[in-house]
């Protein structure tokens, strides 16, 4: 049908405009301090980047909408979404241990599983789409809600409950950084720049709020199936979006805004503004039939995985290759011709957008040839 076709239009300019800043995120460049919108807020605060992994996580829900009713049976559909986590997470766990080799004492040493880290984006992806499908698949849209509901509250007790008197809130005093070293161990989790200080931004606790950024996307989806694409839903998502994000700056008062604690109203604030923005595509192309400049988004949305998966492992290529010794490919190739030619922040800005259009170009070739990786 109709519906069913649009649906992939938008739903993959969606998701191909989050690759896209995803990958100029993760790829800024060096020698200079990055330019600050593509930074996370160091701990309470938002910026635009990170809006980016949660907006993944709502196309994933808006996904599961047009997908849940595929399955002929329960055990078709447990099959399935066992075997799409089980892929996405080891693919997850692999690529954070590649390359499998690291500089030592100026040859090369194995890396040991025993210092691998267990969590990350793709494992966080693969554990929010494996439970939120549980709960659309086996719930109705009300108890899907009310779960939602008491994901983000219980979060919010949690963390005030079980983390370390007066740190409730920190880096190393929140409950969730406790449980992760409980469970997982300290050499398991995220050092930032291979520092002492273990904390995971993508933890296990922080994994139930991000949860209900699935759901909503579900949600979504479902409302706009079931009203269709019309002047009503399109506003009636924005009116939706905009109340969520003043719930959510009203409860920030009492439990701040932070990403890499993933709190609640984090959750509602970008739920908020994926609900505005979708509203607003949806307007643009299905309603307006506002098409120029799409055809860019699709590339990336129609091999999100394949692409973000060559982004983070070239970059990891490039990070890792010496052009002579204590100097890689990338911190060359950004002081003797980035940072010359646009010095400072600019520079870093620069770099990730050349970067993200050479992914984009290997996801065009892909596109040309009609290779789709799916999983």
């Amino acid at each position: 049908m109709a519906l069913a076709k649009d649906r992939f239009i938008t739903l993959d300019i969606f998701r191909g405009m989050t690759i896209c800043f995803m990958i100029i995120v993760n790829a800024p460049g060096s020698g200079a301090v990055q330019w600050a919108p593509l930074d996370h807020a160091a701990w309470f605060g938002f910026t635009p980047t990170d809006l980016v992994f949660p907006s993944f996580l709502f196309a994933v829900g808006n996904a599961l909408s047009f997908s849940k009713n595929k399955f002929e049976s329960n055990s078709a559909f447990l099959r399935k979404i066992g075997k799409r986590t089980l892929i996405i997470f080891l693919l997850g766990y692999l690529m954070y241990w590649f390359p499998f080799f690291h500089r030592e004492a100026g040859g090369w040493a194995f890396n040991p599983l025993g210092n691998t880290r267990i969590m990350g984006v793709l494992q966080r992806i693969a554990l929010c789409y494996f439970f939120g499908s549980l709960i659309v698949h086996y719930c109705s849209k009300r108890t899907a809600a009310i779960i939602s509901v008491l994901l983000l509250l219980g979060y919010w007790v949690f963390l005030l409950l079980l983390g370390e008197p007066g740190k409730e809130l920190t880096m190393l005093g929140n409950a969730g950084t406790r449980l992760d070293i409980l469970i997982m161990g300290n050499a398991h989790l995220y050092h930032d720049k291979g520092g002492p200080i273990a904390f995971d931004p993508e933890g296990l606790l922080s994994t139930l709020p991000a949860i209900v950024n699935v759901i909503a996307g579900y949600l979504a989806g479902a409302y706009v199936q079931r009203k269709g694409r019309n002047y009503e839903s399109v506003a009636k998502l924005i009116i939706a979006g905009v109340c969520l994000i003043g719930i959510a700056l009203f409860w920030a008062q009492f439990f701040p805004l932070a990403k890499k604690l993933w709190t609640s109203t984090f959750t509602l604030l970008t739920t908020g503004i994926d609900l505005v923005i979708i509203g607003v595509l949806i307007y643009a192309i299905e309603l307006k039939n506002i098409k120029r400049g799409t055809n860019f988004f699709l590339v990336f949305g129609r091999n999100s995985l394949a692409i973000y998966l060559l982004s983070e492992l070239l970059f990891t290529v490039i990070s890792t290759v010496w052009v002579k010794p204590n100097l890689s490919f990338y911190d060359w190739v950004n002081q003797v011709f980035y940072q010359p030619l646009f010095p400072g922040a600019f520079g870093t800005l620069v770099f990730a957008l050349c970067y993200m259009m050479l992914c984009w170009l290997v996801g065009y070739v892909m596109d040309k040839r009609k290779i789709y990786i799916k999983i």
